[in-house]
């Protein structure tokens, strides 16, 4: 697969990346000492001098998302008196509208919601929305039809979409609002239309050839024959529709009926095996998350065949190195975290496939003794063999906390691009190619089977201490989500940086066997990095490959502080 981009169109190779970087992060840093007690000193305030955005506090409740309509959709469901499982809800179904490429109605999301307890420390629970392989999908059927792997795009890699179902489960289980009420303000988007963003405007042109494709596609995502540019107003009044049909009839209403018949059919005239029945048994799955604890704090993901279990692999690893003494932005810090990747990754490929279909052994991946045996294979003075990349790359990942000190940590995928290409007739729902993950080996943990849920790129973050809510957060990315968790963690727990500042830190993402960096990494730092054997490549000051993080961290005052990256189109908002 080839490295993801780095560098825009707009951005020549020739432009030294070099003439600008921030003030030294060891002195500079956020406007409060967000783990007290562990070792950071008293910080400085870096706004306005460092640039960027400025952290946003409130006093009540707060979002994070990636674009600020679906922002307001959160922080209005928070004023009416839901929760943060309403407002994630909101959020996630008007970015279905606002972001039509990354997420949708036809894609899988997950959360982990932190639950406010009066008389003690909260409890994190968390719901999985991935849908299964369709029941007549086998290995044997695909090699027939002459695939020796998984296909990229297509009827075939498309799987059962997750994300309405637990939408509804998140609202009825989680939160207080009527999931009708929770959905108006997409269905009005959808309708009435809406200003097409910056970044989304980037990736609707990425996906134009993909949408031309097919009629169902062209239709619903390419007025007047292109993708919408820009400030252009864009209107979907398929998808309104659907929307529409859900507030009326619940989440039964896209698993079945006149929705779930077009899915059906459309996956069918694509060469894919989706069937209605498929769609009609499909239910959300509680689960419990997983967890390690990293310097005092407890860092929740997802449990497989999710891949925050390498998240918490590579913090396993990291911990046993002394962090806090390295530069934020130097090649050893940097040189520490892809070589800890490496390893979890190589777990990643060989170990994980869906539980309830295969051996996972995430107790021992998960262990002391397991992480010290991966970091005693980490040279400090050279960098070790690569690993196979991972697919993906396009995600939307929100969060919210409410006045209880409830939480939701959310996110939403159609995994790659506009997913499998394959736009339901008359619903406007493209449909996710998540099965594209599977492979086509008898007795791998991710081998194809009938019902399987496939490895999962897509992963919420949370953390607490002492039991109490520290953070939600997440990275969106494909293969850097865990690079990225990772790399935030050790921004407010080694680094003792302000949420803002943590997801506005420059980042790396290793892929494919290229270490990809940003702009803002100094000079000197990048040839270290060079010369412990990585290869490295450097783009702009921030770079669309190293995804998009929103963060809302609760201080030990209980003032929300919130940061939304300026990788992408969004915004934090708060009470």
């Amino acid at each position: 697969m080839p490295v993801p981009m780095l560098f825009p169109p707009s951005v020549s190779s020739t432009v030294d990346p070099y003439t600008r970087h921030p003030p030294s992060l060891q002195t500079v840093r956020g406007v409060t000492n967000v783990f007290p007690g562990e070792g950071a000193s008293v910080p400085t305030t870096r706004r306005p001098d460092g640039g960027g955005r400025s952290t946003v506090f409130g006093i009540r409740g707060a979002v994070a998302c990636e674009h600020p309509r679906a922002a307001l959709a959160g922080i209005r469901a928070l004023d009416a008196g839901g929760n943060a499982a309403d407002a994630c809800v909101a959020m996630a179904a008007c970015l279905a509208v606002l972001a039509p490429m990354t997420t949708g109605m036809g894609g899988d999301a997950f959360l982990l919601f932190y639950e406010a307890r009066k008389d003690g420390p909260g409890r994190v629970l968390g719901a999985s929305g991935a849908g299964g392989a369709p029941r007549a999908a086998t290995i044997e059927g695909l090699r027939d039809l002459g695939l020796s792997e998984m296909p990229v795009r297509g009827g075939p890699t498309v799987t059962v979409p997750g994300a309405v179902r637990l939408w509804e489960d998140a609202a009825n289980r989680l939160g207080r609002m009527p999931l009708a009420a929770l959905l108006e303000p997409a269905r009005e988007l959808s309708e009435s239309g809406f200003p097409v963003s910056e970044v989304v405007a980037r990736y609707w042109e990425a996906g134009e050839g993909l949408m031309s494709g097919s009629e169902a596609a062209a239709s619903a995502f390419l007025p007047e024959g292109r993708a919408p540019r820009t400030g252009e107003i864009f209107r979907q009044p398929d998808l309104a529709r659907t929307i529409a049909a859900v507030i009326e009839g619940g989440a039964d209403a896209f698993y079945g009926g006149e929705v779930a018949r077009s899915i059906a059919r459309s996956v069918g005239e694509a060469g894919g095996l989706l069937s209605e029945a498929d769609l009609a048994v499909h239910e959300t799955l509680w689960v419990e998350p997983i967890s390690t604890d990293y310097r005092g704090t407890r860092v929740y993901e997802i449990p497989p065949p999710g891949q925050g279990i390498a998240a918490l692999q590579i913090l396993n690893v990291l911990e046993g190195f002394d962090m806090r003494s390295l530069d934020p932005l130097g090649a050893e810090r940097a040189h520490l975290e892809v070589e800890a990747k490496k390893l979890a990754f190589r777990d990643l490929h060989e170990k994980i496939g869906d539980p309830a279909l295969a051996e996972v052994p995430t107790g021992e991946l998960l262990s002391e003794g397991y992480a010290a045996g991966l970091r005693a294979r980490i040279d400090p003075s050279r960098a070790g063999p690569s690993v196979s990349p991972a697919l993906g790359d396009d995600t939307a990942y929100l969060c919210a906390v409410d006045e209880e000190g409830n939480a939701c940590s959310f996110i939403n995928s159609l995994y790659m691009g506009f997913g499998s290409g394959v736009v339901a007739g008359g619903t406007g729902v493209a449909l996710q190619n998540r099965g594209t993950s599977f492979r086509l080996d008898e007795g791998h943990p991710n081998a194809l089977a009938p019902g399987k849920r496939p490895l999962h790129t897509i992963i919420p973050g949370l953390m607490t201490r002492d039991g109490d809510l520290c953070a939600v957060f997440g990275n969106m990315g494909g293969p850097m989500q865990p690079q990225g968790h990772a790399r935030i963690v050790g921004n407010l727990v080694d680094h003792g940086m302000d949420p803002q500042e943590a997801v506005d830190h420059p980042r790396h993402f290793h892929n494919d066997g290229v270490l990809l960096l940003e702009g803002r990494f100094p000079r000197e730092e990048v040839e270290a990095l060079r010369g412990l054997g990585h290869d490295v490549a450097v783009g702009p000051d921030y770079a669309v490959a190293t995804g998009g993080a929103q963060l809302i961290r609760v201080l030990e005052n209980g003032v929300r502080a919130c940061g939304s990256d300026p990788r992408k189109d969004g915004c934090a908002l708060a009470q």
